[in-house]
């Protein structure tokens, strides 16, 4: 199998696995139930992100000065503005520019 016909079969995958979801409830009305749980991915990606830069593959915690003042940086940001778009780039911002002067 070439390269090329791989990366085509997985993109008609991948298109394919989006596609119906939003083809079965193209006309359906989503309980509230629902809705008010998809608030919560966007925090739950959030944390899940914090997470894995944080935590070591071995379990250990790997967290320095920098990755405290971004994550307060973060933090702050979405207590005072309440945008978590806001708060991931002012927090990754933050840590690449320390990062790169210390």
């Amino acid at each position: 199998m070439s390269d090329f016909l791989a990366i085509v079969i997985v993109g008609i995958g991948t298109y394919f696995t989006r596609s119906v979801f939003i083809l079965a409830l193209a006309h359906r009305t989503i309980p509230p139930k629902v809705l008010e749980a998809l608030d919560f991915v966007g925090p739950s990606v959030l944390s899940a992100l914090v997470v894995a830069l944080l935590v070591l593959p071995d379990g250990t915690l790997n967290v320095g000065w920098i990755e405290l003042v971004s994550l307060s940086i973060g933090a702050a940001v979405v207590f005072k503005w309440r945008n978590l778009l806001l708060a991931g780039v002012s927090g990754m911002t933050s840590f690449w520019i320390l990062s790169a002067l210390f």
